[in-house]
């Protein structure tokens, strides 16, 4: 079988099962298998493919069908300006994340020294995007998840970024090290009666434990806000991501834990994602 009929006989598998890009998933988990980049597939059309090659083909097909998002199929997602390594020990990361790491880099200049923690660091993407960005950064991840925390110092080291990174497999109540510049968090803030109506992919497959942010969706939120009101240096600055519809009350949460709100910053999608404070 070549590449063409490959990837055709993929995309029509795909197409059955409602999938919104079945031409580019194919050509994405077939470059995956044969190391070669998609302009290399349509440049070479005619290459017969190795029966191992399309065996491994079928099978990422197969579960892709099912929903399972590519991230997750060929271990890694573009997130800023580099690639991560991720599995389903962590959350896929989102474009609208990054406008943590945006936001970041405006406060901030090149010659700052900054000491910062990103709590439910995940895969490490926002603060590695960060330290990748800023070399006289120092940072720590801390994250409930062992498996996650795993992943954040795998990319550390692929980024060869560990020499500036801690960290540590804790859940944030029980954190007590250091006092830090700037703190991040992008904490798991969907309501528990909503996880059910979640597209497909991130139902079935992304971790509840970084999406599940308690019955009113503002468990876990509260518990950082708190946390980082005590981690905080005075005049630090904290960003924090948010549900689309949870500014007001977080906005409240934050003034009554002692933080003066700089701004609240829009996503791509025109939704409240992202609130900037300080530490009064």
């Amino acid at each position: 079988m070549n590449i063409q009929r490959a990837l055709s006989q993929a995309s029509k598998t795909l197409e059955s099962s409602s999938s919104t890009s079945s031409k580019l998933d194919s050509e994405i988990l077939l470059s995956e298998v044969i190391k070669k980049n998609r302009q290399y597939l349509i440049l070479n059309f005619n290459q017969e493919l190795e029966k191992e090659n399309i065996k491994s083909f079928n099978y990422l097909v197969k579960r892709r069908k099912k929903g399972e998002p590519i991230a997750y199929l060929i271990h890694k997602k573009e997130f800023w300006k580099q690639n991560f390594y991720i599995n389903q020990n962590v959350l896929i990361p989102r474009p609208d994340t990054e406008i943590l790491v945006e936001e970041t880099l405006k406060l901030f200049n090149s010659n700052s020294r900054l000491n910062i923690l990103d709590i439910g660091t995940g895969s490490g993407c926002i603060l590695l995007s960060i330290l990748n960005e800023r070399k006289n950064f120092f940072g720590t991840g801390v994250d409930i998840s062992k498996k996650a925390i795993n992943v954040a110092r795998f990319n550390a080291k692929m980024h060869q970024l560990n020499n500036r990174t801690k960290f540590y497999n804790s859940d944030v109540d029980k954190f007590l090290i250091g006092k830090y510049d700037l703190i991040l968090s992008n904490p798991p803030y969907i309501k528990q009666k909503d996880l059910k109506y979640l597209e497909i992919d991130v139902r079935d497959f992304e971790p509840k434990l970084a999406l599940d942010g308690g019955k009113d969706g503002f468990s876990e939120i509260t518990k950082v806000i708190s946390k980082t009101s005590m981690l905080l240096k005075r005049n630090g600055k904290f960003i924090l991501e948010i549900g689309f519809d949870q500014k007001n009350r977080i906005l409240n949460i934050l003034k009554q834990n002692n933080f003066f709100v700089n701004k609240v910053i829009k996503d791509y999608g025109k939704n409240d994602r992202c609130i900037i404070s300080t530490k009064i």
